[in-house]
């Protein structure tokens, strides 16, 4: 990019131009959806702007002007600047005279609240800033809810209610004009996808091309660059999407995606930063304290098929095993850091194996005490470890009843805490162990610094 005295100056002129008289409801969704986005500097500058627009028309100034009205200095005004530019709220044009330059500012209204909550972007960009609590009580305030049941629209449309009467021909307006009406979206090109790509894999029988309109199209490719997907994976959401008709909707796309990142990716909701801010640094608050700390963020931060790959040795995992972490996740709706902390468990005591049956049966018991994240799902599999062995011998898992010198189970090293051993609960001697079971479970109690300790 170019130096920051090539972009802009404190000497450049500007002037503002503004299309139309913006309303307080305006003010109301800037303040509320577009400043957690772009941050409080760039609204503050956005603010100046209209306002200077509305005093003052197209008065000329120079940046000094604005600068000192903001105290900021001519390098954040300038980032501010692109972060209108980038979420629809500003258009720049410039003009070289010589040695001096003059820039335009157009200042554009938000989107109405029904689009911006719709646009798959710009929500995710909004709840990943505020939360979902927030989020949700954002919705419910911008959005109108549905007309009541029991109600039937019954307005009268403009033919029913006028009539054309013939009168003087009117002359025929041929003088243009720029449009400035509301933006019906946010301006989104650019992004590079390769469309025949993604075709070549999806028949025509099972998907039709008359499915992809430029809507849809359109829509396949702003979620492709929200959740990273590649044209590949947008096959598998394509296919996720489409309904027993052969139609591919906006709606059934969005969820889809979501979907398919929460089980390919991870259970967090995808950032969308800046291109040109530094990268963020976590604050020391957020970073893992303890191993146990670390053990979550790891459950909570991977997705079911990539822990399924680090526990398989970094191989590639058996599709019946991502197709039961695919039931858990998308049918049961259990969050993906649940099901990492399930098939690990039951994978480690299992032998290497996880049983369809016997996995469901420790997910509805989870499902049944409402546990809904990592840390309840931990606990509960250490508190009823007793019981779930037994459910195992009942539905004939490998170990079927104790014998003298019988494998002892492999249990989770997470399973244990780190002080109290019990004397009476030492590990199994190592050649009673499977040994590629036993490797795998070395590495996982390296990569955590855990050791055993006693049960709680």
């Amino acid at each position: 990019m170019n130096p920051l005295y090539k972009e802009l100056q404190p000497s450049d002129a500007y002037c503002v131009r503004l299309p139309y008289p913006f309303s307080d409801f305006d003010r109301q969704i800037l303040t509320a959806l577009y400043q957690p986005l772009i941050g409080h500097g760039a609204m503050a500058v956005f603010f100046a702007l209209w306002g200077e627009a509305e005093r003052e028309g197209t008065v000329e100034s120079t940046h000094y002007h604005l600068l000192n009205l903001l105290d900021m200095p001519v390098g954040t005004l300038f980032d501010a600047r692109l972060s209108l530019e980038g979420i629809g709220l500003l258009k720049t044009y410039r003009k070289n005279e010589g040695e001096a330059r003059s820039f335009l500012y157009e200042l554009k209204p938000p989107l109405d609240p029904d689009t911006f909550f719709h646009d798959p972007i710009l929500s995710m960009f909004l709840f990943g800033r505020v939360g979902a609590q927030t989020y949700k009580r954002l919705r419910g305030r911008f959005l109108n809810p549905p007309v009541p049941e029991g109600y039937e629209e019954v307005s009268r449309s403009f033919p029913e209610v006028y009539k054309s009467i013939k009168a003087g021909t009117m002359e025929e307006d041929t003088d243009t004009y720029e449009s400035d009406q509301r933006a019906h979206k946010l301006a989104f090109s650019g992004h590079p996808f390769d469309f025949p790509l993604m075709m070549e894999g999806l028949s025509a029988q099972l998907v039709p091309r008359k499915a992809f309109t430029p809507a849809v199209k359109e829509m396949i490719v702003r979620i492709a660059f929200l959740y990273g997907l590649s044209p590949i994976d947008m096959q598998q959401v394509v296919l996720l999407a489409i309904d027993a008709d052969g139609n591919l909707t906006e709606d059934r796309l969005k969820r889809a995606a979501a979907d398919y990142y929460k089980l390919s990716r991870s259970n967090t909701a995808p950032k969308i930063t800046k291109i040109m801010a530094s990268p963020e640094k976590t604050a020391a608050s957020d970073e893992p304290k303890t191993k146990e700390d670390e053990l979550i963020l790891y459950f909570e931060t991977t997705s079911p098929v990539e822990m399924l790959k680090d526990i398989n040795g970094g191989r590639e995992p058996m599709q019946v095993d991502v197709k039961l972490a695919q039931k858990l996740v998308l049918e049961h709706n259990l969050p993906a850091g649940v099901v990492n902390v399930l098939l690990q468990y039951v994978w480690l005591r299992n032998d290497g194996k996880l049983t369809n049956n016997y996995v469901e049966r420790i997910a509805s018991h989870w499902m049944a005490k409402k546990v809904d994240n990592v840390k309840d799902a931990l606990e509960l599999a250490r508190t009823e470890h007793d019981k779930y062995m037994k459910w195992k011998q009942e539905g004939g898992g490998t170990q079927r009843s104790r014998k003298p010198g019988a494998k002892t189970e492999a249990v989770p090293d997470w399973f244990y805490r780190k002080e109290n051993k019990p004397e009476a609960e030492k590990e199994p001697k190592a050649e009673d162990k499977d040994p590629d079971v036993e490797a795998r479970r070395i590495r996982l109690m390296e990569k955590f610094g855990m050791t055993k300790g006693g049960v709680n």
